[in-house]
């Protein structure tokens, strides 16, 4: 295919590259698109000496790329972005057969990395701290933020190339190097991203090791995490990952960030625009075949319009197009791979033998690839399956009879993430926003829970991890806060006016 020969994307590619230089080892990981199940290329897996090399590259980086002014380094993030956006088409392309969500949102996950961009090259100049009066005369406070050094970024198969984006851009202008391991589900994307980024690098003759790239399974993960040479971890996944990783960085009292699990809930109101909220609800539960980490799982519904919003919610789904993802047309590709598949029919199985009934979809589609019919579920909130997350396309109907319950009934699940109410009365909205209001690191009125913009912090509470990234100031994450006193007077003051003479 043209967009593979575009990004430089071979039979076989080196999985292990310090940006400028990249090495393959004799061990492979094949790539598979889920559109038909077949294979596109192999990537070579990284070894143990490659990634020691890789750290030790990155932390010579770290000399040089720490000593740049930020605005210099924000111009490099500049020209990323410009590179993005002339490989714009070929790379949503290639997200979009190796991942398997269609190509409308392929290429809007490409501009999301071109959003990153022009977001941290306004940041590079806008890295501030504080100034603090002193209680000792002729004294002077103010606090500054320093890099860290190595940031390892481990991101999710659901955004092969965005999620790294929002840490890596954000972190570079701030004087990181940064280490990346991709999904090894989707280890294409990462390389053709590489390759990208370091044409920039040769071009404005830059030392290798400051953007860095490994792959491989769970093992080079657990090198990652386990190196004290790496001061934080931004990885993204499942909930069991994140406590995995969060336990083994915590021991060596490393820094995280964590973007886990989702158990996205829209509560519609009686005081809602249906129509409005029909068309979120179906973007957020079906749009990416519901394998993103913000997908709509659950949708609370008054009891006065349960039964309207279910016919028009049953009337959407039968006539949705589902097929190969690089079609126009098509507005649900295949899950990424046959254990998604399987997961999926656990559940809505899991859902009938807890008392609930699948009301439409949840069947295999006899055709190559590993498509399924989006499935609608009429449920508790309280059953175990409803209460876990499913990366695929079922959404949970259920009913509530006050907004008090709504909330009770959104709040009562372990995840944190995303959120929505859906209202135009103005007090169920703000209480939707209060303290007392949705529990999640993202909360919505009048839109939908997913789809989030660069701007805003992204991440979420309890189980889905606490942490933040992308815009506001995520950047904070990513650098050391220093403390400074100057004394330009001719004596020596101590604090709390302690004396002592000597």
């Amino acid at each position: 295919m043209e967009f593979l020969k575009t990004l430089g994307i071979e039979g076989i590619n080196p999985g292990s590259s310090t940006g400028q230089k990249s090495t393959q080892s004799k061990e492979y990981i094949s790539s598979y698109t889920p559109a038909d199940g077949k294979k596109i290329a192999d990537v070579s897996k990284t070894t143990r000496k490659e990634y020691d090399h890789i750290v030790e590259t990155s932390q010579k980086a770290f000399e040089v790329w720490r000593t740049m002014p930020a605005p210099k380094r924000g111009e490099i993030v500049r020209q990323i972005g410009q590179k993005l956006r002339e490989y714009k088409e070929p790379l949503g392309k290639l997200v979009t057969y190796e991942m398997g969500k269609i190509y409308q949102e392929g290429l809007g996950e490409v501009q999301e990395m071109i959003d990153i961009c022009d977001f941290a090259v306004g940041l590079s100049r806008q890295l501030y701290g504080l100034t603090m009066h002193s209680e000792r005369p002729e004294h002077r406070m103010y606090e500054q933020w320093h890099p860290l050094g190595t940031v390892g970024i481990i991101s999710a198969f659901n955004f092969p190339v965005a999620v790294w984006s929002w840490n890596a851009m954000i972190a570079a202008v701030c004087g990181n190097v940064m280490i990346w391991k991709g999904s090894e589900k989707t280890p294409l994307c990462g390389v053709a991203v590489q390759k990208i980024v370091a044409r920039v690098l040769k071009e404005n003759d830059l030392p290798e090791g400051i953007f860095n790239l490994v792959t491989g399974d769970r093992e080079v993960g657990e090198w990652m995490t386990e190196d004290e040479r790496v001061p934080l971890i931004s990885a993204t996944g499942s909930i069991r990952m994140g406590k995995e990783v969060a336990k083994t960085v915590g021991s060596r009292l490393g820094k995280t960030i964590l973007e886990l699990g989702g158990n996205n809930a829209i509560i519609i109101s009686e005081n809602a625009d249906i129509e409005m909220a029909i068309r979120a609800t179906v973007f957020g539960a079906v749009g990416t075949c519901g394998q993103r980490c913000t997908s709509t799982r659950r949708l609370i519904i008054h009891e006065s319009v349960y039964d309207q919003v279910k016919e028009r919610l049953l009337g959407i789904y039968e006539n949705i197009t589902i097929g190969d993802p690089l079609e126009s047309g098509t507005l649900v590709g295949p899950l990424i791979d046959q254990d998604a598949v399987d997961n999926m029919q656990n559940a809505l199985k899991q859902v009938a033998k807890e008392g609930g009934e699948v009301i439409y979809g949840g069947e295999v589609l006899n055709e190559d690839g590993f498509y399924v019919r989006p499935a609608l579920a009429e449920v508790e909130n309280h059953y175990k399956i409803v209460q876990d997350e499913t990366f695929a396309p079922i959404l949970y109907l259920m009913k509530y009879s006050s907004m008090d319950e709504a909330i009770e009934m959104h709040n009562g699940v372990k995840q944190g993430l995303s959120s929505a109410v859906f209202t135009l009365n103005m007090r169920e909205a703000e209480t939707f926003l209060s303290a007392r209001g949705s529990d999640c690191g993202i909360a919505n009125v009048n839109i939908g829970t997913s789809g989030a913009e660069i701007g805003g912090a992204f991440g979420g509470e309890k189980e889905t991890g606490g942490g933040r990234e992308s815009g506001s100031d995520a950047w904070k994450a990513y650098m050391r806060r220093q403390t400074n006193t100057i004394n330009w007077g001719d004596t020596l003051p101590l604090a709390q006016g302690i004396s002592f003479d000597v």
